[in-house]
């Protein structure tokens, strides 16, 4: 009798349908997305993304990234034509590249739907705690993810530090840090010998500052990733609670002299303090730091943060490194879009 031969059934490899995107802005960020999506082309880890449309206020085109065709003139609606182009099915991301309400307004709707965000623009957890718990609900109800690496530090592992220490059991009790890379390049560079604004000027031309340098000078920039930060960590803060001085170009040469006359270092600091009494103190503003401070410390564009915690409460958890520019912004949202679709084909 001839034995019988079990023959194993074929394997069938399913072929993982990439994540849909619509990226959102073609600005400085934007662009830089759109580069590093067109350099990877087939490659990993470009086949886990399908670029389906790009958007700003003045067109909307579907895209193959090479084959691409415009659509009728955009309009203010333009963002919710774009998230329409995604469809109803698979995993689909928007890349908000913009620095825009109107934009971040929607983020908590497009969440619930089902639909992922991930986001450079810190309007979204940065402003009202009203938006804040918005965003954290929709996550829930529609089981999505909410990319924020890009919004403080420029995709530093600032925020993904303060959720594990807070996984683990830790408990923050302040952050210190210089998170405005463009404010970091600018005092810097700053040694008197020429007007502060000329220096603000050249930093905007490459790239460093907000769309609207008068937004780092303002302290609103810093003051936005601080709120965000404390609201990771737990600290409930309402987008009121941060003290704020802005840089007044004009006396920024009388601070420095004096910082210099005190063998000190002029920088521009957030702070976040959880007081003996239960009270927070939160401040953003001009700081004449020591030579040895942790803050003191590192060049360019870098952001330089410390962490106390009751795991770190005398030498602080550390982190630094480029805080500003274009490339490294867009690399931070492309990891978070890599990191979501890796999730959700599994």
């Amino acid at each position: 009798m001839t034995a019988l031969v079990a023959v194993p059934e074929p394997v069938v490899r399913r072929t993982r349908a990439p994540a849909r995107v619509v990226l959102l802005g073609t600005g400085n960020v934007g662009s830089a997305v759109l580069a590093r999506l067109s350099a990877w082309g087939s490659r990993e880890p470009g086949r886990q993304l399908h670029l389906a449309a790009i958007a700003n206020t003045r067109a909307l085109r579907t895209t193959g990234l090479h084959d691409e065709s415009a659509l009728p003139g955009a309009d203010a609606g333009y963002a919710a034509r774009a998230v329409r182009i995604l469809g109803d099915r698979g995993v689909r991301i928007v890349l908000d590249a913009t620095a825009s309400e109107a934009i971040a307004e929607h983020h908590a709707a497009w969440l619930a739907a089902g639909i992922h965000v991930v986001t450079a623009c810190k309007l979204g957890q940065g402003a009202a705690l009203t938006r804040w718990h918005a965003i954290r609900d929709a996550c829930v109800r529609g089981g999505t993810h909410y990319g924020d690496s890009a919004t403080v530090g420029a995709g530093l592992p600032l925020l993904r530090s303060v959720r594990d220490l807070r996984a683990g059991g830790d408990h923050i009790r302040g952050i210190a840090g210089v998170l405005s890379g463009s404010l970091a390049w600018l005092f810097g560079h700053y040694d008197g010998s020429r007007p502060f604004a000329a220096l603000v000027d050249e930093a905007h031309a490459l790239g460093y500052t907000e769309p609207d340098p008068r937004i780092d000078l303002s302290g609103e920039d810093v003051r936005r990733k601080l709120l965000i930060l404390a609201r990771t960590a737990g600290i409930v803060l309402e987008d009121a609670g941060v003290l704020v001085e802005a840089i007044d170009s004009a006396g920024v040469q009388d601070r420095y002299a004096q910082a210099l006359a005190d063998g000190r270092l002029l920088a521009h600091v957030a702070r976040l303090q959880c007081l003996a009494d239960g009270s927070v103190s939160a401040r953003v503003g001009l700081e004449a730091l020591p030579a040895a401070d942790p803050l003191a410390a590192g060049t360019g564009t870098n952001n330089r943060v410390a962490i106390w915690s009751d795991r770190y409460p005398v030498q602080p958890l550390q982190i630094q490194g480029p805080g500003a520019g274009a490339d490294v912004t867009a690399a931070a949202l492309l990891d978070d879009a890599l990191r979501i679709a890796a999730i959700n084909t599994r």
